[in-house]
């Protein structure tokens, strides 16, 4: 991985860093919630650490701030990963994150428009991030705005035939304020994308409809960064870029495991989960964290 830092109250961290702390977040909060989705939250979490600590427009302080760059997590199951993004990047508390899927929460298991700052839109029926954002992407032509709109599919969402149609719209109104990442992490809850319903191959797919497609390394910044940036010179059309990942990335058992799609960890799991994730240096105020990092 490239050597990126995020500035932040705190000090200087290196992506990486604060990559390792939201992976920690993440089996941390899905462990206390005894459910979750931890495989694919730990496939995209650098994914969401180079938009929210590298690239994106924001004002965590102002989190409704006009010309904010918006992100759409459609895999909203995959809430853990964006609820840590949001806490660790100062828009609510970190020690909020323990209460995932509780009771009168404003962690669900799936993204609440309107419960917590920064999201920007209520997902988990999958296909529906998409839509919505082409339609944020075309309010930001129609307004000559020159904020950003990034969305995030999972692989297995693509069996989805509303991603279709959004994707086909976005061609149409040649939307090159929009930037499409597709997790591909291979795996979905039933086992393998190519035998549940094959979707490749899918940047071939997207160049049909009339988009630009770039592939990256969904775990190397500087990956990301590059195709991030082709993505933002691109005009005319909007951009898909196709990321391979590793579904539970960052912990030993759930590596290319289905099974950890939406399972929790006990608590010796838990425990070699931290020590496979385990480095001494965490972003952030040491005081917050403590909560989840017991």
């Amino acid at each position: 991985m490239g050597a990126q830092q995020w500035t932040g109250p705190a000090g200087n961290f290196p992506l990486t860093d604060i990559a390792r702390q939201l992976r920690k977040d993440v089996i941390n909060m899905v462990w206390a919630a005894s459910s979750g989705h931890p495989g694919g939250s730990l496939s995209c979490t650098d994914i969401l650490t180079y938009l929210f600590y590298q690239e994106m427009k924001l004002r965590p302080q102002e989190p409704a701030w006009p010309d904010r760059d918006r992100f759409v997590l459609s895999k909203g199951h995959a809430a853990p990963i964006l609820y840590a993004s949001l806490a660790r990047r100062g828009y609510f508390d970190p020690a909020e994150l323990s209460t995932l899927r509780q009771l009168d929460s404003r962690l669900q298991g799936h993204p609440h428009y309107g419960a917590l700052p920064g999201i920007e839109m209520s997902t988990g029926s999958l296909g529906q991030g998409g839509s919505t954002a082409v339609g944020m992407a075309l309010a930001g032509k129609l307004d000559k705005k020159n904020y950003r709109i990034f969305n995030l599919w999972g692989d297995g969402e693509l069996e989805e035939g509303l991603v279709w149609e959004s994707v086909m719209a976005a061609a149409h109104y040649k939307l090159d304020n929009l930037t499409g990442f597709v997790d591909w992490n291979g795996l979905q809850i039933d086992g393998p994308i190519t035998q549940v319903m094959n979707p490749e191959p899918i940047d071939a797919k997207f160049r049909a409809f009339g988009w630009h497609v770039e592939l990256a390394d969904g775990h190397d910044f500087e990956s990301l960064a590059k195709a991030v940036a082709i993505a933002k010179a691109t005009k005319g059309q909007p951009t898909l870029i196709l990321c391979k990942t590793v579904k539970g990335k960052g912990v030993s058992f759930m590596e290319n495991q289905a099974g950890w799609h939406g399972s929790a960890p006990n608590d010796a799991q838990r425990l070699q989960a931290l020590a496979d994730l385990a480095d001494p240096g965490t972003p952030g105020d040491p005081a917050a964290q403590k909560e989840v990092n017991r």
